[in-house]
């Protein structure tokens, strides 16, 4: 099995006929992704590929039944594109722009809250249940299907290489996630854990965290209390000095709070395994997982 998205998701892209949004629909189309439409106002008529493009996220749905947006629309017209697309009854939504105001991202958070659909992101590399469906901008061939592994990660980039080094000991995974960086996201950690949890197919869970804020902190209270399969967990940014922002806009330690070391004793003390050393990832997980 897989979470949140399958063979049978049904997509629609918000931005398609920019240049970011051409070449990643593409490299969806390619990797088996039911891309049924596209949106960029004032388009309607035209296609990419021949792939439909609408004026409105409701057209889109109504005509095509897409029930997941990918969003490629600019930071400044992207807090109403999540809106538009949570008002048009699609279920989730994966927001892969960068840069959207925190004050925007706030009132996206409220809104949703009143709303049956799930948000990834936003300043994310997407999500992916190898071999079925990849929606955002992650690499596919350096994932291999089949599970049993679920992968969740702050980062994008880390997110390919710990999927790389998976892939290399033969460890397939169920599904991969980015959930962003930014200090005001949708899905979170514990969204994602309970999903690995309740997934059958699931054995094992990567949780890929970062300096700033409380996630991994509040992650690793849930996995001692709520997680039965085993978990290896890496942090990134031990190395940052305080206050200065490193890569993600909610990568930032202030103060005592959010420091990669107050992270890692927090997931040692919740019974995760911890890799220290990146360049080791992939055979820490052979033995945790029982290759």
């Amino acid at each position: 099995m897989s979470i949140f998205v399958n063979k049978d998701t049904r997509l629609l892209v918000q931005g398609i006929t920019g240049k970011e949004g051409q070449f990643h629909t593409r490299q969806c189309v390619a990797y088996g992704t039911r891309v049924v439409a596209g949106v960029t106002p004032g388009k309607a008529g035209q296609n990419m590929d021949g792939i439909p493009v609408f004026n409105t996220v409701q057209d889109a749905v109504k005509e095509t039944g897409a029930n997941c947006s990918m969003i490629f629309v600019p930071p400044p017209f992207a807090a109403d594109a999540i809106m538009e697309a949570s008002d048009s009854g699609v279920n989730l939504i994966v927001a892969i722009t960068e840069g959207i105001p925190v004050l925007d991202m706030m009132r996206v958070k409220n809104y949703l809250s009143t709303k049956a659909c799930r948000l990834i992101g936003p300043n994310c590399p997407g999500i992916i249940t190898p071999g079925e469906c990849k929606i955002g901008i992650m690499p596919g061939p350096i994932h291999k299907p089949g599970g049993p592994i679920g992968v969740v990660s702050r980062s994008g980039t880390l997110t390919y290489e710990v999927v790389h080094q998976l892939t290399l000991q033969n460890i397939g995974q169920t599904t991969c996630i980015g959930i962003g960086g930014d200090p005001v996201n949708g899905t979170n950690f514990i969204d994602c854990l309970s999903a690995f949890q309740n997934d059958p197919d699931t054995q094992g869970i990567v949780m890929v965290g970062e300096i700033g804020g409380a996630a991994e902190e509040d992650a690793s209270e849930f996995i001692k209390n709520h997680v039965t399969k085993p978990v290896v967990g890496f942090i990134a940014g031990l190395t940052a000095p305080p206050g200065r922002r490193m890569g993600h806009a909610g990568a930032i330690i202030s103060g005592s709070s959010g420091t990669g070391q107050a992270k890692i004793a927090a997931m040692k003390a919740c019974g995760i395994h911890i890799c220290e050393d990146l360049g080791t990832f992939g055979p820490l997980c052979a033995r945790v997982f029982g290759k």
